[in-house]
């Protein structure tokens, strides 16, 4: 029954994913996606369900702050404060350098005088860094519970709780410490020489498989230099002023590329990282792959359909 519910879900969506791609704006997945990690977020700020653990607690951040502080209760008050702000303060820092781009001027070389930029935007391989490394520590901690099922006891890879948290082994240095959440909670003195060792761990995980995935991912996608100097060539285009040879612009486009693919890759690393470590309402490979897609989506909405739009949409699309 699983694995017809499995293999019927996978058809529905790839069946809605063509529809939508045909006939909506962007990718159906991609729209599935944010919608999911929407969806969460959205329960997880304003649901107004009481906790099962505990009846008096609400599920909803939101409904609960008000709660804790008519209760006078100030550590849990802050917990939902830091929370949100951090929330804010990543989609802040995401759109904000979503925006961030280089601009490459090119030049048909057929037709004089009309010239193109070609963008080179900052976060140049997208979320795609981030999402590997969350799934590396994924299967980490789905191979660990597997060996513990099979073999009753815990292995070097990991050992879990009856409630499903690791409490050893490798899958417990690779968990979400919430370091924010510990020292609100318990002061500054809280946070032990273990669990700031693995907020190091876990911060350097991100940054360093976010930049290696990023390198890996430009040379195996098209996106290196050498690729996207023979599109450009193949398209007509050319730098204005240098000879029309792929080895010229090749040798440009690596002066950005390269720096764009660590710098890019470092940063979303980086932010994923700190959304967790600070308690986000959601996971922070999920908060930056709502935030790309959405952003992504009004990029494209802006483009293609701009000269549509009633003038005061336009003007506030940016257009």
């Amino acid at each position: 029954m699983l694995v017809f519910q499995l293999t019927l879900g996978g058809l529905m969506i790839m069946f809605m994913d063509e529809v939508i791609s045909k006939w909506g704006f962007g990718s159906g997945i991609s729209l599935f996606i944010a919608a999911g990690v929407s969806q969460h977020l959205f329960i997880r700020l304003l649901s107004p369900l009481r906790e099962e653990r505990a009846a008096s607690a609400f599920v909803g951040v939101l409904p609960d702050l008000f709660r804790a502080l008519a209760d006078g209760d100030v550590a849990t008050a802050l917990l939902h404060i830091s929370s949100i702000a951090a929330t804010a303060l990543i989609f802040a820092v995401v759109v904000y350098t979503q925006a961030m781009k280089v601009e490459i001027p090119l030049s048909f070389g057929r037709v004089r005088g009309h010239g193109v930029r070609w963008p080179l935007n900052f976060f140049y391989t997208s979320n795609i860094p981030v999402i590997l490394v969350a799934a590396l520590i994924a299967n980490v901690q789905l191979f660990a519970r597997l060996l513990q099922g099979w073999l009753g006891h815990g292995t070097f890879l990991g050992e879990f709780s009856d409630s499903g948290t690791p409490i050893g082994g490798l899958a417990a240095l690779l968990f979400n410490p919430n370091l924010l959440r510990n020292i609100i909670v318990g002061g500054v003195s809280n946070v032990s020489a273990t669990l700031f060792f693995q907020a190091i761990l876990y911060v350097f995980l991100f940054a360093a498989g976010s930049v290696l995935f990023s390198w890996f991912w430009v040379q195996t996608s098209g996106l290196d230099a050498r690729s996207q100097a023979k599109q450009m060539l193949a398209s007509g285009l050319q730098i204005p002023g240098f000879r029309k040879d792929p080895r010229v612009l090749e040798r440009m486009l690596e002066r950005y590329i390269t720096p764009l693919t660590v710098m890019g890759g470092l940063a979303v690393g980086l932010l994923a990282a700190s959304a967790d470590l600070l308690g986000a309402l959601t996971s922070g490979t999920g908060l930056l792959l709502t935030i790309m897609i959405v952003y992504r989506l009004y990029e494209e909405v802006a483009q293609q359909h701009v000269m549509d739009m009633n003038p005061m949409l336009r003007k506030f699309m940016g257009k």
